[in-house]
């Protein structure tokens, strides 16, 4: 009996136990879903909710759980050591929606298959890797991209001779970036400097960065840089690639002078002047892209048949039918997909027509009919012809093929695909030859954001590609590979999850209950996605940005991410759950941190992974970076026209960086970072709008990092601030600057949230009682309705009601009513910004112009309604105020 009562016993312990294994669960929807496709989840954790992302697993919504592969991403540190965000990785199922279980007794189940990957960096050495199905090798001293692709298409385990099915076409051109210039084309060499392993790399996905340099034949041509992400999946046979190119050459034949811009200045002996319009050289391109691509040699049959989707209708219509054109190539002649669009408009800057009184007349700028063409040929033959492409091409024999696809193909034109039966190389096209070239000389001669420059040297562009090798499965399923990255979807948590979280402050997720206040945000995001769509704002350099200004019925002025224009989306796509807010972030992301960043000259980082001594004596005698590196582009009618001390914001690549898992926003960011550091403007640099951005832009990067050097540099930074407040009688901000609020509020939120500093709390009680007393208007509404926020925080560190009272009541001009149509209703612009007119609270500028009005761009958005509305409305909720 005794036995029997312990046996009992047992077994109650027993089950007493696994009920405890039941942990916390958050519900996660996977939006555009498509069965099997690669899924990166960059969810947030409240403070001491999550100690080990190794008790965390994922299930599908009937209760199964899936393998899946986890990442811390950073921390609640210094004070706390739970997890903060988190990368998880899966293969999405036929289902949508699915639950993250965690908790201390969760243990995952690992994944059947398994990358296996060896990185060796020595000067004969590079990475072989083998996902199962796929076996690829990347040389150092190869070709530039991959050198050989083995497909096991017996299913044996083993990779022989003739299951090889790619390798590179030799003459170190695996990707290329040539230079056309008066004595013709110089052709690059792609040689690998270094590969590395990023986070985020495991058993089901493996990611490698590969740094290299292009070289060129003539000396006049400078070196390049260039990067690739390469992304490889357990039991696939299709890889992603992410290819960012750097353009380093002389983009004019201006005269040069020696000396600096006064706006961003290092010294006061050598200022250039602003006035050379007459020197016709600003207009004359010196050198310019010829092309730059990615290629690769394909072992497949003689004969081979090309499939190629084209989009039916117009350009905008993204959800048109496809029509799949089926190739076969006469007289081995070459096959091109190319997508091609408007060219680039002439413009006026936005200084000229304020001048002229917004007057159409003697505008430089000529509004055309946007011509997009995408065409197929096959030699000299066209075989078909449209307005949009899908992306991708399929060359297959009647055993394996090959599949590439290039993500925004129209959206990010020109772009192409090029299939060479004689020399059986498939060609992804970041800028096609066949295009003409891309060249960067100014439009005119007419200074614009306060400069008459061209800081085209240094700009950056990444495109992102997929390759699929398979044994000649159907078109439909190579197209749902392709689609795995050119229509890719988008997982995320309820948007209450990312409030809850705080890992943004208290935010409240979007809801029906204020929409007065809830429309003014959602019409004014949605007017950007019109206009995006509808002007349209494309282009290879263009993607993802938008232009500031809309009068006339006519836009202008790049607005070259100001204020965090990046960030505003990523805030909406947390607070909705809405991928399209998803896709604007990372649009917009990956241009700013692209093209409105100088990224050149850089001097190479130097690891030390040669034995050889010499090898550091050899790199400190290479050239030294430029003092701009890692600097913002200020806005202007282009994006290389102006730079500014003051105009980079790294908050939108940080949240990129943790919600979509892009390496390189942080990579450009610790570049930002390392800047400040240098303190090029002296105590310019820590004085003023320089320094509210500065402290906004450090919290990030440290929270990010965790690196005490960021940490020091935003301690000293935070000091100052403090030390100013008291000579400015509790106001935080030099009147000069009352619109930059939002960077001093959420910058100081932050550090105090990480850091505990009661003093800074003190600051931000303080700074909200001196603008609810003395409300900025140096701005007018733009300083006026940008301490919206700077209240609530003193409503929420106080608990007294006055200061959310103070903040409602300047709110009440950020109410709107309702639109008499949808988005997609209005046949046009001018018609569109009438009826958001007709529904605006603001009030006029007493200037010529209202650049905060509601159907203006997001530049002043920013400050009067994005970084303002979502925390109050967390705060009325806290008060039951309907």
């Amino acid at each position: 009996m005794r036995q029997l009562i312990t046996t009992l016993m047992v077994v109650f312990l027993l089950a007493s136990c696994s009920e405890t294994k039941v942990g916390k669960h958050v519900n996660i929807t996977v939006e555009n879903n498509k069965v099997g496709a690669p899924v990166t989840l960059g969810i947030p954790f409240p403070k001491g909710e999550l100690y080990s992302v190794d008790h965390l697993r994922l299930l599908t919504s009937d209760g199964k759980e899936i393998p899946c592969q986890t990442t811390e991403v950073s921390n609640w540190g210094p004070l706390d050591d739970s997890v903060k965000w988190v990368w998880v990785f899966f293969f999405s199922e036929e289902e949508t929606d699915y639950v993250i279980e965690y908790g201390d007794a969760i243990v995952p189940i690992k994944s059947k298959d398994k990358i296996v990957s060896t990185n060796n960096m020595r000067p004969q050495g590079g990475i072989e890797v083998n996902t199962g199905p796929l076996s690829f090798a990347i040389h150092k001293m190869g070709n530039g991209f991959l050198d050989e692709v083995f497909l096991d298409s017996n299913s044996n385990g083993e990779f022989e001779e003739g299951e090889l099915i790619g390798s590179s076409q030799g003459e170190n051109r695996g990707s290329f970036l040539d230079i056309l210039d008066d004595n013709g084309i110089d052709h690059s060499k792609a040689v690998i400097n270094e590969v590395f392993r990023e986070k985020g790399s495991g058993p089901m996905h493996n990611i490698f960065r590969i740094e290299g340099t292009y070289t060129y034949n003539r000396e006049d041509n400078n070196i390049s840089p260039f990067t690739m992400w390469l992304h490889a999946y357990a039991g696939k046979s299709y890889v992603k690639v992410l290819h960012t190119l750097t353009y380093t050459g002389i983009p004019d034949k201006h005269k040069v002078a020696e000396g600096e811009h006064y706006n961003i200045a290092t010294q006061n002996e050598h200022i250039l002047s602003e006035d050379t319009v007459d020197d016709i050289g600003w207009t004359q391109p010196n050198d310019e892209i010829a092309a730059s691509g990615i290629q690769l040699k394909y072992h497949l049959d003689e004969d081979v048949n090309i499939s190629i989707p084209m989009n039916l209708g117009s350009w905008q219509d993204e959800d048109s039918k496809i029509d799949i054109k089926e190739v076969k190539s006469k007289n081995n002649s070459v096959v091109k997909l190319l997508q091609q669009g408007p060219e680039r408009v002439k413009s006026t800057s936005f200084r000229s027509l304020y001048i002229n009184g917004f007057k159409k007349e003697g505008a430089e700028e000529v509004k055309k009919d946007y011509n997009f063409e995408a065409t197929i040929t096959d030699g000299d033959e066209k075989i078909a012809n449209g307005e949009r492409a899908k992306g991708w091409v399929n060359i297959a024999d009647s055993k394996r093929g090959v599949g590439i696809g290039i993500k925004n193909f129209l959206k990010e034109y020109p772009k192409g695909v090029k299939v060479d039966p004689v020399t059986k190389s498939l060609t992804g096209n970041i800028w096609p030859l066949e295009n003409g070239p891309m060249n960067f000389a100014r439009h005119n001669t007419e200074p614009d954001g306060g400069m008459l420059g061209n800081f085209a040297q240094g700009i950056t562009k990444t495109t992102e590609f997929v390759y699929y090798f398979h044994d000649n499965v159907a078109t439909e399923e190579v197209g749902q590979k392709m689609d795995y990255v050119i229509d890719s979807p988008v997982a995320h948590a309820d948007p209450k999850w990312y409030s809850d979280s705080k890992v943004y402050g208290n935010m409240a997720p979007m809801s029906t209950k204020h929409p007065e206040f809830e429309n003014a945000l959602q019409y004014r995001y949605q007017w950007w996605s019109y206009n995006q769509n509808h002007e349209p704002w494309y282009g290879m350099f263009n993607y993802g940005d938008g232009k500031s200004y809309y009068f006339n019925d006519r836009w202008v002025q790049w607005t070259n991410n100001e204020p965090t224009v990046d960030f505003m989306f990523w805030t909406n796509f947390m607070r909705t759950g809405d991928p399209k807010y998803f896709n604007m972030g990372q649009a917009m992301s990956r241009h700013t941190m692209d093209v409105d960043n100088v990224h050149w000259p850089k001097k190479r980082t130097y690891y030390g992974e040669i034995n050889d001594a010499i090898d550091f004596w050899n790199y400190q005698e290479e050239p030294e970076s430029t003092p701009y590196l890692g600097i913002g582009r200020r806005h202007a009618n282009e994006h290389w026209y102006a730079l500014l001390s003051a105009h980079v914001w790294i908050q939108g690549w940080v949240a990129a960086y943790y919600i979509s898992a892009d390496h390189r926003a942080l990579e450009v960011a610790k570049m930002t970072g390392d800047t400040y550091l240098n303190r090029i403007w002296g105590d310019h640099d820590l004085r003023g709008r320089r320094l509210y951005l500065s402290v906004l832009n450090l919290v990030e990067l440290y929270d990010a990092t965790k690196l005490d050097k960021y940490k020091k540099e935003l301690d000293e930074r935070v000091e100052l601030m403090l030390e100013f407040q008291e000579r400015q009688g509790g106001n935080l901000l030099l009147d000069r600057y009352g619109y930059s609020q939002t960077y001093v509020a959420q910058g100081l939120y932050k550090y105090q949230q990480i850091t505990g500093d009661e003093e800074v709390r003190e600051a931000l009680l303080d700074h909200a009682r001196w603008v609810r007393d003395v409300p900025p208007l140096n701005h007018e509404m733009e300083s006026y309705l940008a301490t919206i926020y700077p209240l609530v925080l003193g409503y929420e560190i106080s608990g007294e009601i006055g200061y959310l009272n103070e903040a409602m009541d300047r709110a009440e001009y950020l109410k709107i009513g309702e639109l008499k149509k949808s988005p997609s209703e209005y046949e046009n612009a001018k018609e569109y910004s009438e009826d958001l007119l007709e529904i605006s609270n603001l009030p006029n500028s007493k200037k010529k112009f209202t650049n905060w009005q509601t159907n203006q761009g997001l530049r002043v958005f920013g400050w009067t309604h994005a970084y303002n509305i979502p925390y109050l409305l967390y705060a009325m909720e806290q008060e039951n105020i309907e």
